[in-house]
Parts: C-alpha cells; sequence; structure tokens
C-alpha cells in the first residue's frame, strides 16, 4: 500500500530554480553553493556562503554526517516481449528473504532520464523478468508499494551487487538534471561505505578545505552510516526502511554534547533519521545498527537534533515533516520565502538551508 504523507505546505517552486548540473559545471567551486541560515530562537535569517559554515559553529558543537557512498543504481534491461525498461535498485542489501526493493521506469526515447510509470501503465507484475546487462536478470516478485517491487537477482557468478553495479550501472538521474554525470558528482567527501541508491545530497558542498576549517573551529564532526533507498519525485510516498548504524562512539559523542550545552547538528534528514532511530525509551544515544522505519513528524519531535543542515524541498516532499519537527513551521515558511525570492537553487546541486536553534 502507497502512503502519501500531507505536507500543508503550498509554494510554487519556478522551473528555472532547479539544478540541472553540479555546482562545479556550473563554474563554480564544489563548496560555492549559497547557503539561507534560519535560528529557530530570534525567528530570523540570514544569507550565506557555504564556506561560511565553520564560523556558524561553535567547539561545542557536533556535526554528525552520512558516510554512506552512492552507488550506480540505474540499470537498463529488456522483457520477454523486447520492451526497453530502466530498473533502480533501491536496497543495496536483501531483506531476510533474498529479496530486493527496486523500481520499474520507462526509458525516455532521447536518452534523457527514465520516466515515472503511473500504476496502470506500469509492466510490473508477479514474474516479470527483466534481463539486465552480463547475463543477469531480476525477477519480480510481490509488490511492495504501487512503485516499489521486490525482485530476486540473478548476478553473475562471483558477482556482489556493489561489484556489479560498478561495472554496469549508472547514477539515477531525474528529468531536472541536463545529462547523465558520472557516479563521482554524486558521492560525498564523508562518503566511505558504498550502499545509497541516491546521494546524501546535504553532504554534497562539503570539501576537505571545508571540513579542515571545521576542525580548526574545534568542532567535532562524527559519522552515521544510513543507505537511501529510491526517491519518489512524483509520487511523494512516505519513508521506508532503510537500512543504518550508528557507532558507539557517536552515540558517545552525541551524549557528551548534549551533557556540555553544544548543539547536535545533522548534515541531512538521513542522519535525522538514523540519530532520532537510536534514541532509547529513557532519551539516551546508544550504538544502533539494523533497519529502520521511522517517520519523523512535528507530532513525534526530534529528541537528540538541535540544527539541521539539508536541502530545499518541494512542497509534498514528507522530508518538510521532519524539518517541521526541527525548526517549527514559521521559520519553514520565512526560509523557503526567502530561498524562493533569492533564487536559491533546488535538488541534490543546489543550495542549501541550514536551520539551528
Amino acid at each position: 500500500m502507497t502512503i502519501v504523507l500531507e505536507t500543508g505546505f503550498d509554494f510554487d517552486v519556478p522551473q528555472e530554480l532547479a539544478a540541472h548540473a553540479p555546482a562545479e559545471a556550473r563554474g563554480l567551486a564544489r563548496d560555492g553553493v549559497r547557503m539561507v541560515v534560519g535560528y529557530r530562537g530570534r525567528m530570523a535569517t540570514e544569507h550565506h556562503a557555504f564556506t561560511d559554515l565553520p564560523s556558524l559553529l561553535t567547539p561545542r558543537d557536533l556535526l554528525v554526517a552520512n558516510n554512506s557512498g552512492t552507488l550506480p543504481a540505474a540499470l537498463t534491461g529488456r522483457l520477454a516481449d523486447g520492451r526497453r525498461v530502466a530498473l533502480h535498485i533501491s536496497s543495496a542489501e536483501p531483506d531476510e528473504r533474498g529479496a530486493y526493493l527496486v523500481e520499474l521506469r520507462e526509458p525516455a526515447p532521447d536518452g534523457g532520464a527514465a520516466r515515472y510509470y503511473a500504476p496502470a501503465d506500469s509492466p510490473a507484475a508477479p514474474g516479470l523478468t527483466v534481463t539486465l546487462p552480463g547475463h543477469a536478470h531480476a525477477r519480480l516478485t510481490a509488490s511492495f508499494t504501487a512503485r516499489l517491487w521486490f525482485a530476486r537477482l540473478t548476478l553473475p557468478r562471483g558477482l556482489s551487487l556493489v561489484a556489479y553495479l560498478a561495472w554496469h550501472g549508472t547514477a539515477i538521474r531525474y528529468g531536472y538534471v541536463d545529462r547523465q554525470w558520472p557516479i563521482e558528482a554524486y558521492q560525498t567527501v564523508f562518503a566511505t561505505e558504498p550502499g545509497s541508491s541516491e546521494m546524501p545530497s546535504a553532504a554534497r558542498p562539503f570539501t576537505a578545505e571545508v571540513v579542515a576549517a571545521i576542525e580548526r573551529r574545534g568542532t567535532a564532526i562524527a559519522p552515521i552510516t544510513l543507505h537511501t533507498g529510491v526517491a519518489s519525485p512524483e509520487a511523494h510516498e512516505a519513508p521506508y526502511a532503510e537500512r543504518f548504524t550508528v557507532p558507539e562512539a557517536t552515540a558517545r559523542l552525541v551524549e557528551r554534547t548534549r551533557a556540555a550545552g553544544g548543539r547536535v547538528v545533522a548534515v541531512g534528514t538521513t542522519v535525522v533519521r538514523a540519530l532520532e532511530s537510536a534514541v532509547g525509551r529513557d532519551g539516551r544515544m546508544r550504538a544502533a545498527d539494523g533497519w529502520t522505519d521511522l517517520v519523523i513528524t512535528p507530532e513525534r519531535g526530534v529528541r537528540v537534533v538541535d540544527g539541521l543542515l539539508t536541502g530545499w524541498h518541494e512542497p509534498r516532499a514528507s522530508h518538510l515533516l521532519m524539518l517541521q519537527a526541527v525548526a517549527g513551521r514559521p521559520l519553514l515558511d520565512l526560509c523557503y520565502a526567502e530561498a524562493i525570492s533569492g533564487r536559491y537553487l533546488w535538488h541534490e546541486f543546489g543550495d542549501v538551508n541550514l536551520l539551528l536553534l
């Protein structure tokens, strides 16, 4: 069953505000994007360059980043009748039955981004077999949502899924991106653990120079791992289960930061989901490893996250509910009005929003 969360936001994002290419292809450095900073306590915003981030943090703060690397999770396949399809891998690890989550899309005739199948138009059905490059194939077994299906993958002998995708996959691309960029464009400076179907994009503007400046400032940086699934930019579904790890050292740093009165600032919504999934009933952070289906809403709230660096989201995106839980609706309304009037760029190659207490 497909679940769509109503966000209650009503704003229009002009098409020309979509970031069609990485910052580097637009004549900027990777860290050359812009940043709206919103302060919840004084209900105010400021406009900054992303490179100002170190100066906005303090030695008491903790920055938590996702170290998941992006997989080239898009494959081109064929059906038994000869039709071409695109297959997006949405989970780098199988479930307990050995099945992976996948999404079928319609290849664009001009070689552009694969297009979303409306449920009535999709060829997806139990038993459907997709022949993949390199003598591999995927067989659909059951639907998970109207968009996602469980599939059994048969890969060449001796190849893991990660290795197979490295040979035959490309980065997942949506219609607002102007061309197929190499997978390196979708990696962040923190990426050490391959497993995400789509880039944990809030961390994309970080460079080694920005990280070094943060460390000179005295602000600690700690990792979590959350492997992202395939997003639903057309269907706007609620988040589904994703694999995550919060290391013991990170849990200890979060507890130490909170005890000292510092702020725990998450780099991206994936980090918020991982951290909040590792909080016990007593409010304490502990190491955790497994799958999380946590959906963070304003009603649920957040328990350990005090700030969030994030990209800009569409008005129906479920991520906005998480942002409300961190920042409150009035501040979000103010930030988004500033972003639109200031012509900030949207999506994974775009500008960013820092939300602080």
